[in-house]
């Protein structure tokens, strides 16, 4: 797939979740008198500002996004450890005692007695039944998925932070070529 690549033909990739690139402006004379800025300084200002805005929209997102993985690696880790565990008292005759999450912070106490078959949540309110290996399995794939999409999830939000300064840094220049250009005006008469 075209987003499970690493790098582009130019070099690392930018960013995972498709974030535009913030062009800096390095020469505002000539920013400004593109056709689409026609010196308008306000409307220029404006666009730069509501860009900014996006930034900020996508930053909330992905920080939303960074704290949901963060919390289900952990959690699916514990149920990898759970499977690993019933594996080794598969093939023993006794019971064990465990405790598990009733609700928050309400646990309970069971005695689970050798089995080969375990249910997991997969979310939207749906349970399946399998076999310790399969299991094993889909919480290894899990993991690794969510490890990756945390991995991009942090590339995206610092490069999301290079697009906030870069944005900055052309508001004020484009400002302040407006106050220069005023002074000269003023100057000039």
């Amino acid at each position: 797939m075209e987003g499970d690549k690493d790098t582009t033909e130019d070099g690392p990739k930018r960013s995972y979740a498709g974030i535009p690139e913030a062009n800096f402006v390095d020469d505002v004379d000539a920013f400004m008198a593109l056709p689409e800025n026609s010196g308008a300084v306000d409307t220029v200002l404006k666009k730069l500002d509501e860009q900014h805005s996006k930034y900020k929209f996508m930053e909330l997102n992905l920080a939303s996004k960074r704290k949901r993985l963060r919390l289900q690696i952990p959690d699916l880790e514990n149920s990898l450890k759970m499977i690993k565990m019933l594996q080794k008292q598969q093939n023993s005759p006794e019971d064990f005692e465990a405790q598990f999450l009733l609700s928050d912070q309400v646990y309970m106490k069971a005695v689970v007695p050798p089995t080969d078959k375990v249910c997991l949540w997969l979310g939207a309110n749906v349970m399946l039944e399998y076999t310790l290996e399969d299991a094993m399995a889909l919480l290894v794939k899990n993991i690794e998925t969510a490890k990756k999409n945390l991995s991009h999830v942090e590339h995206d939000l610092d490069f999301l932070r290079d697009q906030f300064t870069t944005t900055e840094v052309n508001m004020a220049r484009v400002y302040n070529w407006d106050v220069k250009r005023r002074q000269a005006a003023k100057a000039s008469t």
